[in-house]
């Protein structure tokens, strides 16, 4: 039986459509990390406030533990709040919904 498509919750800052998506799929941790920043300074100069989509996976292919999603968490609370304003796990744990500084 498939999941009943989540609310729009207008009172969450987090709960508004993506000006853009990054998946980190494939990247390494430190490719990933240089990537990350760089979306996040360019979509925060382009579109101050609004909400993007970090794709990192759930880390299921990882040889040990995740690294991607780990990593992100940590460089989001660096950023935060020159950059990044808050931040979510997405609905589905695969990645993160962002709102920018």
């Amino acid at each position: 039986m498939p999941r009943p498509h989540p609310r729009f919750d207008p009172q969450d800052p987090l709960d508004a459509p993506a000006a853009a998506t990054l998946d980190l799929h494939g990247f390494t941790a430190s490719t990933a990390e240089a990537a990350l920043k760089n979306f996040l300074a360019t979509w925060q100069t382009r579109s101050p406030g609004a909400v993007v989509h970090v794709i990192t996976g759930k880390g299921r292919r990882s040889k040990t533990a995740p690294v991607l999603k780990p990593m992100v968490k940590r460089l989001l609370k660096e950023l935060k709040p020159k950059t990044v304003q808050d931040w979510a796990l997405a609905d589905d744990e695969g990645g993160y919904r962002i709102r920018l500084s």
